[in-house]
């Protein structure tokens, strides 16, 4: 037989067979295993995917844009839901204050609130993860510094420090953030209230990882520190380091929902579900329990769904209940 007769793979050939062997084994992992047989966890996942989704395209599903004052008329104010006696249309779940939309509020609201817990969680995640690789591998007078400074801030409640870190950054800008500094001081705060418990994880982790023969090998061909700390080690510590950033990712939710039920965090101009939260509470006894109630829905149905998810990863990751 010629050559010519012979099928040469093209070039796309090569990353579609890459892509399906890897779907292939992750569909027959244990991983995926234990994930389809837990129907309450799959329930979770579907509703975690719904609120991402419905966040993502908010725009599309809104009826109207309540960041826009334009789309706002007074007029329409404190309107009771669709279904009940005094509902109009298009307000399916009713109006707050200042006539927005209270559905189209939550999709919003929704995309804050997300989009500040994951910055959160990367921030501190990256923050935590890099201190706890330079602590295990380096030891000594380094990782004394850095445990020290993490076993003191294990002695403050997250919030406090939240609080603190925010308090600091409006008293320096003079109380005059706009929305976007807000949320980068939310990020901040965030991040720097939630660093230890990965700091605490990698340090723990990489202590084991650093006696094996392979990294005695790395060291051995010259391999510079960083290297070895990011391109060896640090693949072994994923899996502890995806659970509490699963978990966290909720936690940071309820944190800037805290801090903006406060009055410490995102403007009335951009709410978050928590500013919607506290918003609504102010009229709470006046019976337009709506303008609370949903908002609230909507944060307890997210947290409970990440939760969940983050309940199943840490026993589906825990070697001892395989």
């Amino acid at each position: 037989m010629s050559d010519a007769a012979l099928p040469h793979p093209t070039p796309v050939d090569a990353p579609r067979k890459a892509a399906d062997g890897w779907l292939k084994r992750a569909l027959a992992s244990d991983l995926f295993y234990s994930f389809r047989r837990s129907k309450l966890t799959v329930v979770a996942a579907i509703v975690t995917l719904l609120f991402f989704l419905v966040a993502i395209f908010a725009p599309l599903l809104s009826p109207q844009n309540p960041f826009d004052p334009a789309q706002l008329q007074l007029l329409n104010s404190r309107i009771a839901p669709l279904w009940t006696a005094d509902g109009q249309s298009p307000f399916l779940l009713g109006t707050d204050e200042q006539g927005r939309d209270v559905l189209s509020a939550i999709l919003y609201g929704l995309r804050i609130s997300l989009l500040v817990g994951i910055l959160g969680v990367v921030f501190s995640g990256a923050l935590g993860i890099g201190l706890g690789l330079i602590a295990g591998y380096f030891g000594g007078r380094v990782d004394t510094v850095i445990m020290r400074i993490a076993d003191v801030q294990l002695t403050f409640p997250p919030i406090l420090i939240a609080l603190l870190v925010n308090g600091i950054a409006k008293s320096v800008s003079g109380n005059r953030l706009d929305w976007l500094s807000m949320l980068g001081v939310l990020v901040l705060a965030i991040g720097l209230s939630f660093w230890v418990q990965y700091a605490r994880t990698v340090r723990s982790s990489v202590l084991v990882e650093k006696n094996k023969d392979y990294v005695a090998a790395a060291q051995l061909i010259g391999l510079p520190a960083p290297v070895i700390m990011l391109r060896h080690v640090l693949p072994n510590t994923t899996g502890p380091v995806l659970v509490i950033a699963t978990i966290n990712l909720a936690l940071a939710i309820i944190t800037e929902a805290t801090l903006s039920f406060l009055g410490s965090g995102m403007p009335e101009t951009m709410p978050s579900l928590g500013t919607l939260i506290r918003i609504g509470n102010n009229y709470l006894f006046a019976g337009e329990w709506w303008i609370v109630a949903f908002p609230g829905i909507a944060l307890a149905g997210l947290i409970l769904a990440i939760n969940l998810l983050g309940d199943w990863l840490r026993d589906a990751l825990n070697p001892k209940l395989r």
